[in-house]
């Protein structure tokens, strides 16, 4: 399966190369995504303006341009069959849940899987999604005027995956949904992959 990471920041406070130890953040997502063994593919989607700055830092960079992520998603998504799309900025992604995600994915065939809390929130940047279904639910989201990547969800026929019943039986799945936004998140996720060898 092809995996898309975005670096792609709608928000000033929105950051990519936060240094986690000596790395930028998104290094260490894309090398935790390398771990996976279902995923056979990663490109990461930047903004054509920084595309010499995340050279630097991942193996494929990919140009794209558009006001939001939901826009800079359309073309890349053309011709790609199914897709798991993962933040740039989740550096402690589990890659044995990835590889249970995706082999769900190919069990029960969906439109999307996509992780869900028990409050209704959804991980919508940590998900598995057929690429058809989601350009037609990117596009849908769009003439409604949405600018959102969260609000697809009202447009795709999507299988949830509740993330409250996989933690009860393996704790670090909750691990896999954090985000690295600021020097406290930074040194939290650097103590975490020290504590798992990957540091």
């Amino acid at each position: 399966m092809k995996a898309f990471i975005l670096a792609y920041p709608e928000k000033p406070n929105e950051n990519y190369t936060i240094p986690v130890g000596d790395e930028p953040v998104i290094r260490l997502t894309e090398r935790r995504l390398l771990l996976t063994k279902r995923i056979d593919d990663i490109v990461t989607l930047v903004r054509k303006d920084k595309l010499k700055t995340y050279s630097l830092h991942v193996s494929k960079p990919l140009p794209a341009s558009g006001r939001n992520k939901m826009e800079a998603l359309l073309n890349p998504l053309r011709g790609v069959e199914e897709l798991f799309l993962l933040e740039g900025n989740m550096p402690l992604v589990m890659p044995f849940f990835v590889d249970y995600m995706v082999g769900l994915f190919y069990e029960m065939e969906p439109d999307a899987l996509i992780p869900v809390w028990r409050d209704g929130s959804t991980g919508v940047t940590h998900a598995i999604y057929d690429s058809e279904a989601l350009l037609d639910a990117i596009e849908a989201a769009l003439g409604e005027g949405y600018r959102s990547l969260s609000k697809v969800v009202e447009f795709l026929d999507y299988q949830p995956l509740s993330i409250e019943e996989l933690s009860r039986r393996n704790p670090k799945v909750t691990l896999s949904f954090f985000r690295v936004k600021n020097g406290n998140d930074a040194r939290f996720a650097e103590e975490t992959l020290k504590a798992l060898g990957q540091l």
